[in-house]
């Protein structure tokens, strides 16, 4: 079972939208550093109009999942047919003077603030990325984790008592727990014998925690009632919780360091500016749920 390191996970980041997804690729093509003509070959013109290599690989990511299952050389292909035929009806927008329009104007200035917001928080989760600063982290975390108690323990899922009674005889007469569990639990976990690893008090239902954590290993409950029904538990093993290596969390401290840090970054700058709400009266002025920087809802996902 896989240790989880829940105290570095940080606060969950919104989606962008479709828009902030392709400013998104701009901002890791320009981090990606300039690149020679011998890298980055032209592949088509459209009217005069260059589409080179690097402009195919931006357009793969932006299409994603839609790709995946496409050999690399239909995936260009595809792709490649994308951007001609975007570049074509862009053109013919331009002719038609769409780009004149109030609301391009305002799309086009929402969409260049938005690059030059990821650009920056960008930098700024790069810089705050440190082996330093990612040591301290974790053994922070390892602190709080070492020492508490796990327990692996498998169990037997019925519905009713009745049937909880029933399976607890057989176990009685000396029927295999593991073997009964893939009879008669209506767990997903059945087929593994009702196995469900390690874990810690307080990632079960109280329930069923209490119990457990009171048994000692080997021994098998009397039937235990929660919101899923009624339970046989039998605890295997006993352990002091320890913090799982330094490697195998570190994808997991770089992100949360990295968004720490750009929520931080966005706090210092909005404590700083001068913010003028006009749609609710002065005196009861304050940031709203949703702007809040600590909320993390500006910050857009690590760039690298």
């Amino acid at each position: 079972m896989t240790t989880s390191f829940p105290v570095i996970t940080g606060r969950r980041f919104r989606h962008a939208s479709a828009l902030a997804g392709s400013l998104a690729l701009a901002l890791s093509l320009a981090f990606a550093g300039p690149l020679r003509a011998a890298d980055d070959p032209v592949l088509a013109k459209v009217n005069g109009s260059e589409i080179k290599k690097s402009d195919v690989a931006m357009a793969e990511e932006e299409l994603g999942q839609s790709l995946a299952q496409m050999d690399p050389a239909t995936k260009e292909e595809n792709v490649l047919s994308f951007l001609i035929d975007m570049k074509i009806v862009a053109k013919a927008a331009e002719d038609k003077k769409l780009g004149d329009s109030e609301e391009f104007k305002k799309r086009l200035s929402f969409a260049r603030n938005r690059l030059l917001m990821d650009s920056l928080l960008a930098n700024e989760g790069k810089t705050a990325t440190t082996p330093d600063a990612m040591k301290k982290v974790y053994e922070e975390a390892s602190k709080q984790i070492t020492g508490e108690q796990e327990v692996r323990a498998r169990h037997i899922l019925v519905e009713t008592e009745d049937e909880a009674k029933a399976v607890k005889a057989e176990l009685d007469k000396g029927a295999d727990f593991a073997d009964l569990a893939k009879k008669k639990s209506k767990d997903p976990g059945s087929a593994d014998g009702g196995d469900l690893g390690f874990f810690t008090k307080e990632q079960m239902v109280p329930e069923f925690s209490a119990v457990a954590f009171a048994l000692e290993p080997g021994k098998i409950s009397d039937p235990v009632k929660s919101q899923f029904g009624w339970h046989i538990i039998k605890v295997e093993e006993k352990r002091s919780r320890k913090a799982p290596d330094f490697e195998q969390v570190k994808a997991q401290i770089e992100n949360y360091v990295t968004r720490k840090a750009q929520a931080d970054y966005v706090s210092k700058l909005r404590a700083e500016a001068k913010v003028e709400r006009m749609d609710q009266p002065a005196a009861d002025a304050k940031p709203t749920d949703a702007a809040k920087p600590s909320d993390n809802k500006m910050a857009p996902p690590a760039k690298k």
